[in-house]
């Protein structure tokens, strides 16, 4: 059997590119590391270090080991976490998945109310903008953009949340800066900054109300998230349109502007995996979810 300690000082090794370096990031003397590493290309049979200048560097079959260690060091990781959360009393966790703009405006009133109430749970988040299709794979709750009316599938519900309207957002000097609202079809002959990476739901639905206006956007700069895009438009380099709650914190300089005829919107949803949904932390992660998406806390302009 592997000693798992000669493991972790075999991968510092790898990672470290010496004995030396590995013994100075773990506090041992080089003859320490040396002899640890002997001893596990003597269990193991097989040489796993070779000399590199200065230094050292994996044989195939120390890159292969240390690729396995990984692994193994990362379960271990988990088992130990498992073990002192028993040993503090705390023995609930709870996984939650959402995407970045709920990131920003939701989610720390969501874990502070979750961490108040529940203090012995362990909350693991995950940016993440699709739901998986293996349900062993999907979170415990997973804050996700869909179409009106969305299954998530066997196994799972789906909470209405909010319907999310766009704004466009334009340099604070636009002519469109001090409107209440501005027709889709105006924006037709605007250069456009792209704020889509992903190409996901809401760039379509945006795409989709365009041509529903007649026209389809001419994308200037294709930006690949709502921070650059705003900070392009904030240069005077274009304007962009993006879901009022992406639209929560704009840069100086800038201006939302309601985007109508037609609205489009994205819905939101609260994804719940059935064998957790009772649950008394999951439970008040929706009514949080549902509080905070009611608040009135998105002025696009």
């Amino acid at each position: 059997m592997l000693d798992v300690h000669r493991l972790r000082i075999f991968r510092s090794v790898v990672a470290s590119g010496s004995v030396a370096a590995a013994a100075a990031n773990l506090g041992y003397t080089p003859s320490a590391v040396s002899q640890h590493v002997t001893a596990l290309q003597r269990e193991t049979g097989l040489q796993l270090l070779a000399r590199h200048g200065r230094g050292v560097r994996p044989t195939a079959a120390g890159e292969a080991l240390a690729a396995q260690a990984d692994g193994v060091l990362a379960r271990l990781g988990e088992a130990e976490s498992f073990v002192a959360d028993l040993r503090s009393g705390r023995t609930g966790r709870m996984s939650v998945a959402y995407f970045a703009s709920v990131g920003a405006a939701w989610l720390p009133h969501v874990v502070s109310t979750l961490t108040e109430r529940f203090p012995g749970l362990r909350l693991e988040l995950e940016l993440r903008e699709d739901v998986p299709a293996d349900p062993a794979r999907r979170a415990d709750l997973q804050v996700v953009v869909a179409p009106r009316s969305y299954d998530p599938g066997v196994g799972a519900a789906a909470h209405h949340l909010l319907d999310d309207p766009y704004v466009a957002v334009v340099p604070a000097g636009h002519p469109f800066a001090d409107r209440d609202e501005v027709e889709l079809a105006e924006l037709a002959d605007e250069a456009w900054i792209d704020n889509d990476f992903a190409r996901g739901w809401c760039r379509r639905n945006l795409l989709e109300a365009c041509r529903a206006a007649g026209f389809s956007p001419a994308f200037r700069v294709e930006a690949h998230d709502y921070p650059t895009a705003l900070a392009f438009v904030a240069a005077g380099i274009g304007i962009t349109v993006l879901p009022a709650l992406g639209a929560v914190h704009l840069p100086p300089g800038t201006v939302g502007v309601p985007a109508v005829r037609p609205t489009p919107s994205r819905t939101i949803y609260a994804v719940v995996q059935d064998a957790v949904a009772h649950t008394p932390p999951v439970r008040a992660a929706v009514e949080s979810l549902r509080e905070v998406a009611a608040a009135p806390v998105r002025d696009p302009a």
